[in-house]
């Protein structure tokens, strides 16, 4: 491995105090991340995994800060948590599985794919509030269907993750949770236990790249807490055209250098 420098150290700091202030306000952080990594120089594969166990400690402290409304939804915590689990720890296991030229094709596919969905989350967001879904009490189809969804969600979370959030938002839509801070918190605890999973795998498979997760777990950590205080000076309309906008770029530019300059 290249030696690490300090400018190593500053971009991943960097990068990592933005995505944690980035996902205290909106989410998607890893559309910053992934691509610092990316930039200095790092196998796609080993980014995706080093990124995924850089961010996992601030996805505890958004639990911590939703955790009143938590105990509103625990009766769901352990269905679909299970099914986090689980699914996250497929999504890992397949990224170890696939080759490293294969994911590296895929990734500007997987970064358009994610910014998409960062774009549909204020609509999903305020379909949540409107509380027009299914009730809560619903049994059969919808427990089945939302738990399913789950899975599928945390396979694509273990997977690559970026937009994740969205799904996990629409999985919770389908049982009827109305209130917007409770479906934040409950995403959040699936967040955890699904990158834990694939944290797992990838800790195994010695995918992680630890002297700098560990720099950008600092920078996630730092951000989350004093970043978000600058992140909402300037706007959470703001944050969010800049993630989409950024999304939006890197994969654009990755496509072409991908597809066409090769």
């Amino acid at each position: 491995m290249a030696q690490f420098s300090l400018l190593q150290v500053l971009v991943l700091f960097a990068a990592a105090f933005v995505a944690g202030a980035i996902n205290s306000v909106a989410g998607g952080g890893t559309l910053i991340t992934f691509p610092a990594l990316i930039w200095l120089g790092l196998d796609p594969k080993i980014a995706n995994a080093t990124s995924t166990v850089a961010l996992w400690p601030g996805l505890i402290g958004g639990l911590w800060g939703y955790r009143r409304e938590l105990g509103k939804t625990r009766t769901l915590l352990v269905p679909l948590g299970a099914a986090s689990v689980l699914g996250g720890a497929v999504g890992g296991v397949l990224l170890i599985l696939t080759p490293s030229d294969i994911f590296a094709r895929l990734v500007p596919f997987l970064i358009l794919f994610a910014t998409l969905l960062f774009v549909l989350q204020e609509p999903v967001s305020r379909r949540l509030r409107l509380g027009g879904m299914a009730p809560a009490d619903a049994r059969g189809g919808w427990w089945a269907g939302a738990i399913l969804f789950q899975f599928a969600s945390a396979i694509y979370g273990g997977y690559f993750g970026a937009g994740n959030g969205i799904l996990m938002l629409a999985a919770m839509g389908l049982l009827g949770i109305s209130d917007i801070h409770s479906a934040n918190g409950l995403k959040n605890f699936l967040g955890i236990s699904l990158n834990l999973a694939a944290i797992i795998a990838f800790c195994v498979s010695g995918l992680v790249v630890w002297p700098h997760a560990l720099v950008m777990a600092g920078g996630a950590i730092c951000g989350g807490y004093f970043g978000a205080r600058a992140a909402r000076r300037l706007g959470r309309t703001f944050a969010r055209r800049a993630v989409v906008t950024i999304g939006l770029v890197i994969g654009l530019v990755m496509l072409w250098r991908t597809f066409l300059a090769g």
